[in-house]
């Protein structure tokens, strides 16, 4: 039974180890109970409504229900670990009677101010091995805690490089390019600059999957509800008489192709074209379809000021 409890509390710390190696730090996917709590939290806040507050909540919350998650079962882990010798490899204050306080609630105890680096003292292990597991335990949360850090700080940065990237195309939309303006040595620069900036977020939603779950509260600066006028501005442009514009727009149409696969693969599961993608991603975040099919589209459409 003593071993039966520490085979199980390792395998606990192993488990959430990997799964914040493959949330964080590995580039290409994220683990599996991370994005089951994020796509959970976002599933019951998201599908109320985008008017409903406590949607702009979803992906704080989620990423705070992750991190607990994470701290909780590791603590449980070591406290597994320990419990079976507890009270005889341990040491207590003159205070503690260690026939009280050999539970599984002093075990978490043990384990909870190891893994916080707090350190008190008043139970301590004394056998030899225990001894050099409590400072691997201590390395562990001061671990997590630093990847708890590097998440937040690699996820806003990215929120903010998709929300310019909104931004910009509702600069676009509301300043009704015309097809005179676009087919032109500037309008080739625009669209390149628009590509680039759709590649950066290719890649953010790849290494930082969990922004996908932050809802973007202004329309301006919601990408679900803006990608509707990039494609828009392809269509355009692959029409134009300008060499450099239609070799943009191909490389534009490349960039949200690839968008449109990464946002497919992992999150919305649609099996159809780019343009659908969009547009599930569009509903998923409670947005409506700004392509060239709705109103939006058409309002700023080729003509807008009379020429063709």
């Amino acid at each position: 039974m003593t071993w039966l409890l520490v085979l199980v509390g390792a395998a606990l710390i192993l488990f959430i180890l990997r799964d914040v190696f493959h949330t964080i730090w590995h580039p290409t996917r994220h683990g599996g109970l991370s994005r089951l709590v994020m796509r959970s939290v976002w599933r019951l806040s998201a599908h109320r409504g985008a008017r409903w507050r406590p949607v702009g909540l979803a992906g704080p919350v989620g990423m705070m229900t992750v991190v607990t998650i994470w701290a909780c079962v590791v603590a449980a882990g070591w406290a597994l670990i320990y419990w079976p010798h507890m009270p005889d490899d341990f040491s207590y204050a003159t205070d503690l009677t260690p026939s009280e306080h050999a539970g599984p609630l002093d075990a978490l105890y043990v384990s909870l101010v190891t893994l916080a680096t707090l350190g008190l003292g008043d139970i301590a292990p004394t056998s030899g091995w225990l001894r050099l597991l409590t400072p691997i335990e201590a390395l562990v949360g001061f671990a997590l805690l630093s990847a708890t850090v590097a998440w937040i700080l690699g996820i806003y940065p990215a929120l903010a490089r998709r929300r310019a990237l909104a931004l910009r195309l509702s600069h676009l939309r509301r300043s009704r390019v015309t097809a005179g303006a676009l087919d032109s040595a500037g309008g080739a620069a625009l669209l390149d600059g628009l590509a680039s900036a759709l590649s950066t977020v290719t890649v953010d939603f790849l290494q930082y999957a969990e922004s996908y779950y932050f809802y973007d509260g202004d329309e301006n600066i919601s990408l679900a509800g803006q990608l509707g006028h990039a494609v828009d501005l392809t269509d355009r442009a692959e029409r134009a008489r300008h060499p450099d514009v239609r070799l943009s727009a191909a490389v534009l149409r490349t960039a949200l192709e690839d968008l449109a696969t990464v946002l497919d693969e992992r999150f919305l599961r649609t099996d159809g074209p780019p343009e659908g993608v969009f547009k599930a991603f569009a509903t998923d975040h409670g947005r409506p379809w700004n392509g060239a099919d709705s109103a939006d589209g058409a309002d700023g459409a080729d003509g807008a000021d009379g020429e063709p």
